[in-house]
Formats: C-alpha cells, structure tokens, sequence
C-alpha cells in the first residue's frame, strides 16, 4: 500500500506507475491523478504551446525519415489493404460509391473492409464502431 501525495488517499501499489528512480520503484502520485495532471497539462493553459511543440517534433528530419520508413514498411506489409483502401478512395472521389452515415448510430462513418480482396464493398461505421470491428476481428 502507498498513500498518493495528491490526493492523498492509499492504495495498493498495482494504483502507482514504476518509477525507477524512487526508493520503493513507484511514483508518488497515483495513476488517476498522474492521467489528471498530464490531460490538464496538454488540455489546458498550455494547449497552444503544446500543439506548436508537437508540430516542431513532427518536421525534425530524423523524425520524418523514420516515418518515411515506417510508413513504406507497413505499405509494403499490408500491401492488398492499401491497395483497397486507395480504389475505394478513387470511387468516392469519382463519384461511384456514395460514402454513408455510420451503420451503427448513424453519425458520421467511414470505410470498413471486411475483405480487403472486395475493395468496394465496405460497410460504414464511426471511428468508434470501426475500432470495436477490428477488436473483435483481431483474434481471428
């Protein structure tokens, strides 16, 4: 058990993240106010200098070669969903294939492939549903 210093209410440790450099190997404040503290942080007053600081780390050059291989990697892996994913775009854009609200609770959606070998046949979800989807697809 560990008392947290913010809020000052004990907890069992599996409540504290790991921190090596503390002398039981446990953070003093407990996981609920560490995710307060870092959600104020980026939410809050400092939002603007926050967003300026990500899109600074974002043009570092080593930064975008690493994503510049990453990105090439994950196409050349998943190389039939993007194949799908690219003519399905190119029928929206051409007018063939009329994206639609979610299938779930019809708020905005976008494209579902359930077989990527069927680029076009697309079931339309929220970002939510979608997630949801492919976790229950991924034990498959």
């Amino acid at each position: 058990m560990k008392k947290c210093f913010k809020c000052f209410i004990e907890k069992p440790l599996v409540e504290f993240y790991k921190h090596s450099q503390t002398a039981d190997g446990y953070l003093n404040k407990c996981k609920t106010c560490t995710k307060q503290n870092v959600h104020e942080h980026r939410y809050g007053k400092s939002r603007e200098y926050i967003l300026a600081y990500d899109r600074m780390r974002a043009k570092n050059s080593e930064r975008e070669a690493k994503n510049l291989i990453r990105s090439a990697k994950y196409k050349k892996q998943f190389a039939e969903r993007k194949q799908a994913q690219s003519l399905l775009r190119s029928a929206v854009l051409k007018g063939d294939v009329m994206p639609m609200a979610c299938w779930c609770c019809g708020n905005k959606a976008e494209a579902h492939h359930p077989d990527y070998s069927k680029p076009l046949d697309v079931v339309w979800l929220c970002s939510s549903h979608h997630k949801q989807a492919h976790a229950l697809t991924k034990g498959l």
